[in-house]
């Protein structure tokens, strides 16, 4: 299957670059506090330091995205509850900065960052869960452990005293074509020009 090759690429994508965004934040940081710059008369040592908090907390953000993406690898499972948001919000995330790479650095850095957001999708949408409500009823659902036969069809009457006897194999009046298990409900037609 496609799906944990994508995710693997996806986690190794996401965790290099939670190392490259927390080098270049540091990097920058150690620039400003060792040229003593200024920028609107703020203190050197108050922008190196948010400098490198950014970093390790931006850097942190997309290691803790790529590890919900080696989790979901692993167990080959669509990511659930905080992970699915976790990947959701660095989908965003590359969206917005692909958006400012695109004025501010160059078509490189937004191609960069389109790429990664696909990625990320790719993923989200390659475990989208597409089980019908019978798998997701449970194994402790009423009716999870019987055959079809045993489970009740939407509008059949209980079984009974007023029950209809039981059916044969051989078409009697009415089996022309399919028919519907519950009747089509009508409804009155709305007008739809004043």
């Amino acid at each position: 299957m496609v799906r944990r090759p994508v995710a693997w690429v996806v986690a190794i994508v996401l965790l290099v670059e939670a190392v490259v965004i927390a080098a270049l934040n540091w990097f920058l940081g150690v620039v400003v506090d060792r040229q003593d710059m200024s920028l609107a008369g703020l203190d050197p040592s108050t922008m190196s330091a948010s400098s490198k908090i950014g970093g390790v907390v931006f850097g942190g953000y997309f290691a803790l995205c790529a590890l919900v993406a080696v989790l979901v690898a692993v167990r080959d499972r669509a990511p659930a509850g905080f992970g699915r948001i976790l990947l959701i919000s660095a989908a965003v995330v590359h969206g917005l900065l692909g958006a400012f790479a695109w004025g501010l650095v160059g078509w490189t850095a937004f191609l960069f960052m389109v790429v990664v957001l696909g990625l990320i999708v790719l993923l989200l949408m390659t475990y989208d869960r597409a089980d019908g409500p019978e798998s997701a009823a449970g194994p402790g659902a009423p009716g999870a452990d019987a055959g079809p036969a045993a489970r009740a069809e939407p509008g059949a009457a209980p079984a009974g005293a007023g029950a209809p006897a039981s059916r044969t194999d051989e078409p009697q009046d009415g089996d022309d074509g399919p028919q519907d298990s519950v009747p089509a409900q009508v409804s009155a037609p709305v007008t739809t020009t004043p």
